[in-house]
């Protein structure tokens, strides 16, 4: 199977020393949020056919890599590089630098490892179209060689994602909008003339309303680019679990608010100040991300529960 780590949030940049320990010991402990059980989750060798990181910051990560690498596990690495304000990403390391770890993990791993995501797009008065082609190409220019693929997604305004947003346009003093479908397709069209000068596939991550002539779904996590990596072939299938998701099957091993950055658009955090006092509870030695409340201890079971497949993000 696939592990993704996580959609739910940043295990390499706030949670990588749990992550590395969980390898090491060759499974990790999480709750299956419908019934409350604990599952244990294999993350042997045997057991595990690669890892999708997703991240903003890969820094604290790197030296895990080579580990990772050495045990034998293949990976691919999402990482959203937006560039936006800090109003609206306040704890996200500079956008520069991020570049430059794309760049270097392109050129100690290859560059089919990291897919850049340009996700989610946030038009506010701070970040209204005109500064997106202009922030986009930027971006497009310093990523050219070190990855072949970008994923786009316009915002989704989830009940959760609408507190988030009127509230930090209230605390930071901005105002935001959502553009029209015509404009939304004439920014995607923009954006794939300028991953193709750039040497890139722009995909679209389960909005298919944009996928203009030239563009593709996203398929996040991609069964197709770890064979490329590995060169050999995998038998997981195409198994999103929402309309228009275009993954192959995986299970994600993260927890929903418990990523401290701060993303204002965020659909994983619903409470920023949960988000962070959990972060603060973390202990790298658990068997669980944020250990659980209530949880049914279903250790000793031996039938396989199966996990929720992930909606995709």
């Amino acid at each position: 199977m696939i592990i993704s780590a996580s959609y739910k949030t940043d295990i390499p940049t706030f949670y990588g020393e749990w992550f590395a320990n969980r390898l090491r010991q060759g499974y990790c402990k999480m709750v299956n949020p419908y019934n409350r059980r604990v599952i244990r989750v294999s993350l042997r060798p045997e057991d595990v056919d690669g890892f999708v990181f997703w991240t903003k910051n890969i820094t604290p990560f790197l030296k895990h890599l080579p580990e990772i690498r050495d045990l034998g596990y293949p990976f691919i690495v999402q990482y959203a590089i937006n560039g936006y304000p800090r109003a609206m990403e306040y704890s996200v390391v500079d956008a520069d630098r991020s570049v430059d770890n794309v760049r270097q993990m392109a050129e100690e791993y290859g560059p089919k490892v990291c897919v850049w995501r340009y996700d989610t797009i946030v038009t506010t008065s701070l970040t209204p179209l005109d500064f997106h082609r202009a922030n986009f190409e930027r971006l497009a220019r310093r990523l050219a060689g070190a990855t072949d693929e970008v994923v786009i997604s316009f915002a989704h305004y989830y009940q959760k994602t609408l507190r988030n947003m009127e509230w930090a346009g209230e605390h930071f003093g901005f105002s935001w909008h959502d553009p029209s479908m015509d404009e939304k397709r004439s920014l995607a069209t923009f954006m794939l003339e300028i991953a193709r000068s750039y040497g890139m596939q722009l995909s679209v991550c389960s909005q298919r309303d944009f996928l203009v002539p030239g563009a593709v779904d996203a398929r996040c996590v991609d069964a197709r680019r770890f064979e490329q990596i590995t060169g050999r072939a995998y038998a997981t299938k195409l198994k999103g679990n929402r309309r228009e998701c275009g993954c192959f099957q995986s299970r994600d091993i993260g927890d929903y608010d418990t990523c401290p950055h701060g993303c204002v658009y965020c659909y994983a955090v619903q409470n920023r100040e949960l988000a962070q006092q959990r972060f603060r509870q973390h202990d790298p030695k658990s068997e669980f991300l944020f250990t659980p409340a209530n949880a049914v201890d279903q250790a000793q079971q031996t039938r396989p529960i199966q996990l929720p497949l992930f909606p995709q993000g």
